[in-house]
């Protein structure tokens, strides 16, 4: 039974560690000591922690799958159901979803990452098929001093 505790606190851990990377790769912010218990939060913090919290939830979700399984991410916009096979960041406020639509066109939606709302779903792959991945991108974060970018 400790055991088991052992590994959940391990994986804990590492979650928390994945997600406080990933955000701070897509803010483009070196990695940085935790704030003091007693800072109060800023208002416009919450935004950017909602992307990287929801982009925590899938990839924790993906990476815990068997090799028979795969993560099913859709997004419903009105009557359309679409399923989403790619996410781009292109700030932590905003995210970029493309996937196919109900006739297997490709279809991309920009949304506040904050109005997100994603159904996901482990489904069992066909036998002899092979498991569909998301792909998430995030931007790399550029050199201070880069001058590629004038």
């Amino acid at each position: 039974m400790a055991l088991a505790d052992f590994g959940r606190a391990i994986t804990g851990q590492a979650l928390d560690t994945a997600k406080t990377s990933m955000l701070d790769a897509i803010k483009g912010e070196p990695a940085k000591t935790a704030a003091p218990a007693s800072a109060p939060a800023q208002p416009g913090d919450l935004s950017g922690s909602i992307g990287s919290v929801i982009l925590g939830q899938i990839q924790a979700m993906q990476k815990s799958l068997k090799e028979d399984h795969e993560l099913v991410v859709q997004f419903r916009s009105g009557e359309e159901m679409l399923r989403i096979l790619e996410i781009f960041v292109p700030s932590p406020q905003v995210f970029v979803l493309s996937g196919n639509d109900g006739q297997q066109r490709l279809t991309r939606i920009v949304a506040a990452a904050a109005s997100v709302q994603l159904i996901c779903k482990v489904l069992r792959v066909a036998p002899g098929g092979t498991p569909v991945r998301l792909k998430i991108m995030t931007p790399s974060p550029r050199p201070a001093g880069d001058a590629s970018h004038k």
